[in-house]
């Protein structure tokens, strides 16, 4: 049988969800002395929704449930961002 070189990275994990929200957990920095998680949050808004909701009290629910998905408190010890942009 013939064999390749072929290597794949996964550089993140995509949750997305039928409204458009997605999810998005990535792990940078990945040198020797540690790693950082990333998680990003999209939460879609038709134009219709009230679009003067405060960005973090709308993506609150996605936080819930990516910190339920990954277990992240158990893993890190952290029970908050150290970042938030």
């Amino acid at each position: 049988m013939p064999s390749t070189a072929y290597s794949q990275t996964i550089l993140g994990v995509r949750f997305i969800f039928e409204d458009g929200s997605r999810i998005i957990f990535r792990l940078s920095g990945t040198g020797v002395a540690g790693a950082t998680v990333r998680l990003y949050l999209e939460k879609y808004t038709p134009p219709t929704g009230n679009l003067g909701m405060h960005q973090f009290d709308v993506v609150k629910p996605l936080a819930d449930v990516a910190l339920q998905l990954s277990s992240l408190k158990s893993y890190t010890g952290r029970d908050k961002p150290t970042v938030i942009t």
